[in-house]
């Protein structure tokens, strides 16, 4: 099965020739250059592909997308507020380096040893929260200047120094 990424979501449409405003996490400017398909989650876990026609990035968050077969503004506003998902190995050739979002699948390392991959990154204004798997329970790990220790991309892992008991109230 293909591992899909979510990045973001269609916020708008724009225009009047059915392209959209796609937000995404990626980290940087970005034009889905030699992206043949995003994924719209049209249903909970139904991904739709759709075909890239062209894109033109607005800025560090968002991207204008033309795609095909949607041809008017009132099947881009359709797609509005739709969650988009890329393969895998397209996330990984879009997502910037320095991006939080580019650490999914990362293993997760602390001085407690291997923490297992991280599944999801989660935003937020002040820190960003990895979640993981420990134990068959889900944990959010903090991440921030005071936690993270280096990242290592070669062999993706993050080392972080966890603050005293955060690991006990997931087990």
């Amino acid at each position: 099965m293909n591992d899909y990424i979510n990045i973001g979501k269609i916020v708008a449409s724009f225009g009047l020739k059915g392209e959209v405003i796609l937000k995404h996490a990626l980290g940087k400017k970005t034009i889905l250059k030699d992206i043949e398909a995003i994924f719209v989650e049209e249903n909970k876990g139904s991904y739709l592909p759709y075909f890239v026609e062209t894109s033109k990035a607005k800025d560090a968050e968002e991207t204008y997308v033309k795609l095909e077969s949607i041809d008017t503004r009132e099947s881009a506003n359709r797609l509005s507020t739709k969650n988009v998902w890329l393969l895998d190995e397209d996330f990984r050739k879009l997502a910037g380096k320095t991006a939080p979002i580019s650490l999914l699948g990362f293993q997760l390392i602390s001085d407690e040893g291997d923490l297992g991959p991280i599944e999801e990154v989660i935003e937020q204004p002040h820190q960003v929260l990895l979640r993981i798997s420990l134990d068959g329970k889900e944990a959010l790990i903090p991440l921030h200047a005071e936690t993270l220790n280096k990242v290592d991309h070669k062999k993706k892992e993050v080392h972080v120094t966890l603050p005293d008991g955060l690991l006990d109230i997931y087990r």
